[in-house]
């Protein structure tokens, strides 16, 4: 009893610290990246979905308030756009071969872009969803920085839209490969553009970590589908409202 109750009081201290939130958050998905590549980079086994499970599992069991968490696990939040900043580097070494598809490039992300916001639109209007909440998960196919700050400006709720977004690359991520074998995409730099476009950092991760043109173009459609998007979902909503 005496060693459970210190095992206790050491757990109440460790939980109470803001780098031990950090800690568990990079260990669970050290965790998750090694069974992903132990299961051969099987895209069900998404090292983001298994921390995200670990970490949601931990804040249930122990009631621990999200606040409290975050102020731990905050630095990586603050990362994501210094991050999304670097994959410029990758994208210019291969400038050349972006500028000769330039047109199709273009082509793409605006229809893309566009069947993103108005089938959201359309199934959540289906579903009897309140405006805020079409609102909400209208920016769900941009990276989570981006659609935060497009939720703010339309009248969603931001915190939310990251839920949504999160989910939305993680469902892209591991279903996308298997869809993309369906119809025998094989080229690389057209399935690394299809992840990125349908489901931004994650599923840019995703196709770096199986081929690094496919990271780069996956890249390169995560950052483009957040420009055209912010400038987009407002002339679609007004359209379709």
């Amino acid at each position: 009893m005496i060693e459970i109750e210190r095992l206790y009081k050491v757990w109440v201290y460790l939980q109470a610290e803001p780098l031990f939130w950090l800690t568990l958050t990079i260990a669970a998905y050290i965790f998750g990246n090694f069974i992903y590549k132990k299961s051969d980079l099987n895209p069900l086994l998404n090292p983001v979905a298994i921390s995200i499970f670990i970490v949601s599992f931990c804040l249930i069991t122990f009631k621990v308030d999200y606040q409290r968490y975050f102020q731990g696990a905050q630095f990586i939040h603050f990362m994501l756009g210094p991050v999304t900043v670097a994959l410029a580097v990758p994208i210019y070494n291969q400038l050349s071969l972006i500028i000769e598809e330039g047109l199709s490039i273009f082509i793409t992300v605006v229809v893309g872009v566009i069947v993103a916001i108005t089938s959201t639109y359309f199934f959540s209007s289906i579903f009897g969803l309140s405006e805020q909440m079409i609102y909400t998960m209208l920016p769900r196919s941009v990276t989570a920085p981006i659609a935060m700050g497009i939720s703010e400006v339309i009248g969603g709720v931001p915190t939310l839209t990251a839920i949504i977004t999160v989910t939305t690359g993680i469902i892209g991520a591991s279903i996308a490969p298997f869809v993309l074998d369906y119809i025998k995409v094989k080229d690389m730099t057209a399935r690394g553009f299809a992840i990125g476009l349908t489901s931004h950092g994650i599923g840019t991760a995703r196709a770096m970590s199986k081929n690094k043109k496919a990271g780069v173009f996956a890249a390169l459609a995560m950052s483009l589908s957040g420009i055209v998007t912010s400038i987009l979902i407002v002339i679609i909503i007004r359209y379709l409202s």
